[in-house]
């Protein structure tokens, strides 16, 4: 395989009208309105609050089916609807330097594998994880907190859980 291509994928804008419209979260928790103080990782749009920007947090599971991995994790989106989507084929500009796990994930829901990198280049770590036939999807995950960040799957195919 000469060069992986890949496709990012921001939360999805079915769940998030969902959500900004009074929905529940994967909890069963209330969306919890605030203020960025500029900084916070937003999923709508792949890449920092700036301070005085309208979120929501809520609680959200990442798309693996029904796995005894499943999780449900805090993440921040902007509130209204972003006027512009994050680019499908290139990582998060601003997410660059921040490092990350890697986690890739069978059609069952099951870990395959994964990596923690430093996110100065990521790019040949998702393709080594989305090299495996089996891997269907990558998620990228906070360090530190262990957040969901983004999805990650190859360009001719999507997962089944999503």
């Amino acid at each position: 395989m000469d060069r992986l291509e890949y496709r990012i994928h921001p939360l999805p804008e079915d769940v998030l009208a969902h959500l900004r419209s009074g929905g529940l979260d994967a909890s069963g928790n209330r969306v919890e309105r605030v203020t960025a103080e500029g900084g916070e990782p937003v999923r709508c749009c792949l890449r920092y609050a700036r301070p005085g920007e309208s979120l929501i947090l809520f609680g959200y599971e990442p798309p693996i089916g029904r796995s005894p991995y499943r999780e449900v994790g805090a993440v921040f989106a902007h509130a209204e609807a972003c006027a512009v989507s994050p680019a499908a084929n290139a990582y998060p500009a601003e997410w660059r330097n921040k490092p990350q796990v890697l986690r890739s994930y069978d059609r069952r829901g099951w870990i395959r594998d994964a990596v923690v990198h430093d996110g100065t280049d990521p790019e040949p770590q998702i393709a080594r994880l989305l090299a495996d036939p089996e891997a269907v999807q990558v998620h990228s995950r906070n360090v530190a907190y262990g957040c969901f960040m983004f999805r990650v799957t190859r360009e001719s195919g999507t997962p089944d859980a999503a």
